[in-house]
């Protein structure tokens, strides 16, 4: 089957001629998925979970659909879940955050029946949003249709990671069957490589979010410009035989070779050769996705970076000279030098493994794009009035960690946006996804780490950075740790084992209430605000720039230290959640504490519904809130007060009587104060209503 590689133009043809070209690219990623997973002879299969560091298979097939049904319900699309506990366990868990969870004992997955008949609902949902759905040419970043599209290029990209799951499980799982093309142009021998010139050049990345030619990412967005010097790339990528030489010279056994965060991943593995190799009677054999063949010699190899820079290192002494990674510029000037996005690869699927080195040609180098991707040594990090998208905040923000590294070109199973010159993948350096490298002889600056500190860039997480962490301002204090601290009293005749704090934003009153709970959880909808969290109990200080006047920004640092809160930041752990659909197991809090949350909620009654029954009997629940209903964040039809209603004011506080008085006891309504400095002379003061419920 012939596949559509590449992703839609959201500038030509009709509104109607689109919604059709939409509706094929969704059919295909979504039943291309759901092929992979035929791969298996046994759906019981689906269960296991070939990598520790990820959830079973059943959470990816799942997953994919859930995000379609989760960011049109968080962009009020739609406006009524499929499955409340499918939406909720299939919700999040990809990059092996501290917040993904993947302890087993949290789930019960359900049966693969369900789960298809599942797909199939979400499927029809789409698929008549597709045909009815209001939107106008060109589309971009703030139209509902984008929203769509971002469902299935977040598929095309499950399909590749997917295929690398399965690609770990053990073989005895598959179906003795070709379901796919594939290249069989296997050789026990190799060509040598070489270093070529590519000249001196100018690099430039545009993309406007207004008006883009194809779907981007937020990282893609908006501009960035480098002077690249003349510099060699090696004409092939590094073959499985070429790679065999350094295996051979006990490569992985030179720890000279591997860098100090290698070396710990080298001890934790003990690996001695590539993950997809397999030696048997002192002959070595590839793994591919679902069969086993002889090792191709003139294959490209799949390794993760620490063993690419190791190789390097390796290389360098063979050839007397240094050779690494190419920086991310680097690619894109070659990319450039050989116009490879006019040349033929193998991308998109025309075959479903990798194909020989030297097969596809692009002028005198091969493999610039497709194969495998290729391993670059710069980290994450944004381009210039870099914005997270409103639907999907936390796409990119959590890999600027210098843990990521971009990787670029796509593979022989990468689809849609993934092919496009201006696609910025990054993955964590440990990782597998059928990644392999080519080396460069450079005097280009390359940039190997994001941060000296560790930094926060995004402008309204800053901005929360300083509320939450910030001195107080016109005699009004830090309305965090206030409000923890006018609620100690009434702390003092219940139990402090556990406390969740949701809606945590960026932590600071999860910090302050570890100071009395035993264990504290801070689960926020938002990665990008429970990252705060983590990097201080990582690091315990974190910089940020703040606004001060125009376009002038000054750096503030924050420490727990500082403040205190360095001694008990073990007691305090981050998720990321929905607070409208949080999943089962948090249940049997002593204290649930929600700091301006519910006028922020989606559904705020399914919230009220909700979240009293997760409380121990004598246990507090605590709402802080200023009422400030605003359709930007609630549909007014949600609104818990702030209307009339049969010539009746309706008050929030009065709602929040009605829903709790059976089963909690209003013990105190406070009002606290709060500052929000939005520049050096431009403040916010708002005033919060504290309620602070006993349950019976």
């Amino acid at each position: 089957m012939k596949y559509k590689t590449g992703t839609i133009n959201l500038q030509e043809g009709t509104v109607e001629e689109k919604r059709e070209e939409i509706k094929n690219y969704f059919l295909q990623a979504y039943e291309l998925d759901e092929k992979l997973f035929d791969l298996l002879k046994d759906k019981k299969s689906i269960y296991e979970q070939p990598n520790r560091l990820r959830h079973p298979l059943i959470f990816y097939y799942g997953h994919t659909s859930t995000f379609f049904i989760n960011k049109l319900m968080v962009s009020k699309i739609i406006n009524k879940r499929v499955n409340k506990y499918f939406e909720s366990i299939f919700a999040i868990g990809v990059d092996e955050m501290s917040w993904d969870d993947l302890n087993s004992k949290n789930y019960s997955w359900p049966a693969f029946e369900e789960v298809k008949a599942y797909r199939d609902e979400v499927k029809k949902i789409v698929l008549e949003l597709i045909d009815t759905i209001e939107f106008t040419m060109p589309i971009n970043w703030d139209s509902p249709m984008w929203i769509i599209l971002m469902g299935i290029e977040h598929e095309n990209i499950h399909i590749e990671t997917s295929s690398v799951l399965l690609r770990e499980l053990d073989i005895s799982h598959f179906k003795n069957e070709e379901s796919f093309l594939y290249c069989k142009e296997y050789k026990d021998d190799y060509l040598k490589n070489e270093l070529l010139d590519v000249s001196a050049g100018e690099v430039v990345l545009q993309k406007d979010r207004k008006n883009p030619i194809y779907y981007g990412w937020d990282n893609e967005f908006s501009y960035h410009k480098a002077n690249i010097k003349d510099f060699k790339a090696s004409k092939y990528l590094v073959s499985n035989g070429e790679f065999l030489e350094f295996v051979k010279d006990g490569g992985y056994s030179k720890l000279k070779y591997f860098s100090e965060d290698g070396l710990r991943w080298l001890d934790f593995t003990q690996t001695k050769m590539p993950v997809f190799w397999i030696k048997k009677d002192e002959k070595y054999f590839l793994r591919q996705i679902n069969n086993i063949v002889p090792l191709p010699l003139n294959y490209p190899v799949d390794i993760n970076i620490y063993e690419a820079e190791a190789f390097c290192k390796y290389k360098s002494e063979k050839l007397g000279f240094e050779v690494r990674l190419p920086t991310e510029d680097e690619y894109y000037r070659l990319y450039d030098y050989v116009n490879a996005g006019d040349k033929k690869a193998n991308i998109g699927l025309r075959y479903f493994n990798q194909t020989p080195v030297d097969k596809y040609k692009f002028d005198d180098f091969y493999d610039v794009v497709g194969n495998v991707w290729q391993w670059s040594i710069t980290p994450t990090y944004p381009f210039d009035d870099f914005q997270t998208h409103p639907i999907y905040d936390d796409f990119t923000t959590p890999t600027f960690d210098d843990r990521h590294a971009l990787m670029k070109g796509g593979s022989f199973i990468s689809l849609g946006n993934e092919t496009l010159k201006s696609a910025r993948y990054a993955f964590r350096k440990h990782f597998f996804q059928h990644a392999g490298f080519r080396y460069v002889k450079s005097d280009n600056e390359c940039r190997t780490k994001l941060n000296d500190n560790v930094y926060e860039t995004d402008e309204l997480i800053s901005q929360y950075c300083e509320f939450h962490y910030g001195e107080e301002f016109f005699n009004v204090k830090n309305f965090a740790k206030a409000s923890v601290d006018i609620l100690k009293p009434y702390l003092n005749n219940i139990k402090t084992k556990k406390a969740l704090d949701l809606g945590c934003s960026v932590g600071r009153s999860s910090f302050e209430l570890a100071k009395v709970f035993d264990e504290v959880l801070g689960i926020d909808f938002s990665a990008n605000f429970i990252n705060v969290g983590v990097k201080l109990k990582k690091y315990d200080n974190l910089t940020f720039k703040l606004k001060s006047e125009g376009e002038i920004f000054e750096d503030k640092t924050i420490s727990l230290k500082d403040l205190g809160l360095g001694d008990i930041k073990d007691k305090v752990e981050f998720m990321q959640g929905d607070a409208c659909n949080l999943k089962t197991l948090y249940t049997g809090y002593d204290l649930i504490f929600c700091s301006n949350l519910i006028d922020r909620l989606y559904y705020p009654q399914k919230f009220l519904d909700d979240i009293p029954n997760r409380i121990n009997e004598g246990g507090l629940l605590v709402l802080l809130s200023p009422y400030t209903w605003l359709e930007d964040y609630t549909p007014k039809a949600n609104w818990l007060g702030g209307y009339y209603k049969d010539n009746k004011q309706i008050k929030t506080i009065d709602t929040l009587k009605k829903n709790l008085e059976d089963k909690y006891e209003l013990l105190e309504l406070i009002d606290v104060p709060f500052v929000i400095k939005e520049t050096s002379r431009k403040y916010q003061h708002t005033i919060s209503q504290m309620s602070i419920w006993k349950r019976k």
